[in-house]
């Protein structure tokens, strides 16, 4: 699913709202998670995962097409973890 059809999901399931609404108020959470994380924070949703950044070292890479190497910086990285609730979901047997 991408943002557009999350959008038209949200207002099929909400014909009060205007369009515009439903899609400040996606932006808005999405924008939210973000800028948790960039504050160096978690973000949790019960019942669906937990969103969080990771620290990866410096490291040698190689560059593919000509296979010279090159230093890769040290990086945060967004990580999510689903919740108890999503696996089981996942794995309905």
């Amino acid at each position: 699913m991408i943002r557009s059809e999350l959008i038209q999901a949200l207002a099929r399931e909400n014909p009060e709202l205007r369009g515009e609404d439903v899609e400040r108020a996606v932006d808005a959470f999405f924008e939210e998670i973000a800028q948790r994380l960039t504050d160096g924070g978690r973000v949790e949703l019960r019942g669906f995962g937990a969103f969080s950044t990771r620290h990866r070292d410096s490291r040698k890479g190689r560059n593919p097409r000509t296979g010279e190497t090159v230093d890769v910086p040290e990086k945060r990285v967004p990580y999510f973890k689903p919740g108890k609730e999503m696996r089981q979901r996942l794995n309905v047997d």
